[in-house]
């Protein structure tokens, strides 16, 4: 094969995932191919000096592995695609949310294909700042080995562990999910911020305060439970505010949250 890596989809997450590569050395541009129809997103990879393309059945054709980096909608579409020009030796790399191995599979095999070697990935957007989280797992299909290139790539972005296929549902709502929750909690104390006349250095306060309780939380020995503790001294500011927040059920709301997302990812999926 020509290429080791082609992506199906150009979007900001293959951009992610192609920057990660390319910084940190797992691949070089000429080993990399992608297709896609808008031509904004096809100039993004050029300036990266990736062959582009819109035509899917060139980067199928001529690349080892296969990244399928479009919107679940186009399964059947790519599935098609693959069953026509794809190899028995090529690995698929997914990252369409909801769409199992299997899933994937049928639709090549009801296009015409055979059952692939589909690595299936869920990442979560800040792996397009270097600091993701994704999911990895392989299909029965799959040989030994054939989740390397894909560890390495979300490794290179963040962090990747492989987990068995069905626990990808609760990789997406805890970490797939996870940003938008942050984000919430983040809007929720910029507007108090701001209701707290500090509506001019709110970002900042939030941003700073986030990211140095996630660096901590990270870095320490403690549990996310003594950390809270250490922080909550008795009779204190924190303990008004952690009282008030337990009065109104917050951890168990949040906790059925993330079961809530795990139950639509596994809808999804069916």
């Amino acid at each position: 094969m020509r290429y080791t890596l082609g992506f199906l989809g150009a979007g900001n997450m293959a951009e992610a995932i192609a920057r990660a590569a390319i910084d940190q050395g797992v691949l070089a541009p000429s080993q990399m191919i992608a297709a896609d129809p808008s031509e904004s997103r096809r100039a993004v990879f050029a300036a990266m000096g990736i062959v582009v393309t819109t035509d899917n059945s060139e980067v199928i054709r001529q690349a080892a592995q296969v990244m399928l980096a479009v919107k679940p909608q186009m399964m059947a579409q790519v599935a098609a695609d693959l069953a026509k020009y794809g190899s028995a030796e090529q690995v698929i790399q997914s990252i369409m949310a909801g769409i199992t191995i299997a899933k994937m599979n049928a639709a090549i095999v009801a296009a015409g294909g055979t059952a692939s070697r589909i690595v299936r990935i869920m990442p979560n957007t800040p792996m397009m700042i270097g600091q993701g989280m994704a999911g990895i797992a392989t299909g029965t299909d799959a040989q030994p080995g054939d989740d390397d290139l894909a560890f390495k790539l979300f490794s290179a972005g963040g962090q990747a562990i492989r987990v068995a296929e069905p626990l990808i549902d609760a990789i997406t709502a805890v970490s797939g999910s996870g940003p938008a929750y942050v984000f919430y909690l983040a809007q929720a104390m910029e507007q108090a911020a701001g209701e707290l006349g500090l509506s001019q250095h709110a970002r900042l306060l939030v941003g700073q305060t986030l990211l140095g309780a996630a660096q901590l939380f990270l870095q320490s020995a403690d549990s996310s439970a003594e950390l809270r503790r250490k922080v909550t001294s008795p009779g204190g500011t924190t303990e008004a505010a952690i009282k008030h927040l337990d009065a109104g059920h917050v951890m168990q709301t949040i906790t059925e949250a993330v079961h809530a997302a795990q139950k639509r990812s596994k809808e999804l999926g069916q």
